[in-house]
């Protein structure tokens, strides 16, 4: 099977988690510390709190900020569940925005018109598949609006000078095994306010005081920790995060070679924006069973999967809120048509070819 993604996980991998379980100290500890200070070295950004997965990223920093009930948060119609889940969770009211048809990131006249129609209160738009969304373009959008990047997929990306998590009030990282870096699940908030960064590392911990001498219960928190013994897999991870990226970028090329004159449409990068191709994400043709296609390409030894979730269209949001086909119809029509191939920093020119040979004749 040429699967879609493996971790690169090699001897310096298993040696640091070796030495974390041996040492005894398996929460909280030196490589917690290192991991937040390598993050924000790499960000850009002041302040990294490091949590158990990127879902409890996008949580504490809802929670952190002060939005919950009555608060409006425009997410993108076109991501993951947990984008949206987390604004449901703390009572807010997800608003969700169609995308652009070449990126799949939030669509900034859209978010325009929401924003218009009733004022916002915070924005979360997603970097798609390790792409940087037009955040110059959402802000402007939403002027002096909070915004929160789910950067989930984006650690190292680049767009206009700036890095993935440093053009809001908090950006957020997720660990999960088809990231670019992974912790096996894990997340990560990055931000530039010191008193955030604070009242986060006291979510994070029951609501511990992170700077009492003695220990004190100021908030109400939750156990969002992340362990030492993948914090030592992460710091590792972080010390070949720019070869990784390298290899994503090498295999995105050959992809984008090997499908030139092919129905396939290829993913598109905006001017002035380095990805980091989490995903490999192409559109079918219309018309074509994309459900079926991914049944006999992985029976044909290809592991390939849809993008991700249209998400007014599953049962909680279209249930709770009335969605129908046709208030999206961006999303409509990429959510149905996506397919993401294999891809990983080790995947084989040969394998690529493979790929691309057996989805052709299966078309």
């Amino acid at each position: 099977m040429i699967r879609l993604t493996v971790p690169l996980i090699e001897e310096d991998d298993l040696d640091a988690v070796r030495e974390a379980l041996a040492s005894g100290y398996l929460v909280q500890g030196r490589h917690v510390a290192a991991l937040e200070a390598g993050i924000a070295a790499w960000t850009g950004t002041r302040h990294v709190v490091v949590v158990s997965s990127g879902t409890a990223a996008l949580h504490l920093s809802l929670l952190g900020l002060g939005l919950g009930p009555g608060s409006r948060v425009a997410v993108p119609a076109y991501s993951f569940n947990a984008t949206a889940n987390v604004v449901a969770m703390v009572g807010a009211t997800p608003v969700f925005v169609d995308i652009e048809p070449n990126t799949f990131a939030m669509d900034p006249d859209a978010l325009e018109v929401a924003h218009g129609r009733q004022p916002l209160d915070a924005v979360m738009p997603v970097h798609p598949f390790g792409q940087i969304a037009d955040m110059s373009g959402l802000a402007g959008a939403a002027p002096g609006v909070l915004i929160v990047e789910d950067a989930a997929a984006a650690l190292g990306a680049r767009r206009d000078g700036a890095t993935a998590g440093s053009f809001g009030a908090a950006g957020c990282f997720s660990f999960h095994p088809r990231k670019v870096l992974t912790t096996g699940e894990g997340g990560a908030i990055a931000t530039n306010d010191a008193a955030l960064a604070r009242t986060l590392r006291a979510l994070r911990n029951h609501g511990l005081d992170p700077d009492a001498p003695a220990p004190d219960f100021v908030m109400a928190g939750l156990n969002y920790r992340m362990t030492d013994v993948q914090a030592a897999l992460g710091v590792t991870q972080l010390a070949k995060l720019e070869r990784m990226i390298a290899g994503r970028l090498a295999a995105a090329e050959r992809y984008t070679l090997l499908l030139a004159g092919t129905p396939l449409r290829c993913p598109t990068t905006p001017p002035g924006a380095t990805p980091v191709w989490q995903s490999y994400v192409t559109l079918v043709p219309f018309g074509v069973d994309r459900d079926a296609l991914i049944r006999r390409l992985r029976g044909e030894g290809v592991e390939v999967q849809i993008g991700t979730y249209h998400m007014p269209m599953t049962s909680y949001f279209r249930e709770h809120f009335g969605f129908r086909r046709g208030d999206f119809p961006v999303t409509d029509d990429v959510a149905d048509r996506t397919l993401s191939l294999p891809l990983h920093p080790t995947i084989t020119a040969e394998e690529q070819a493979t790929v691309i040979e057996r989805l052709v004749a299966a078309l």
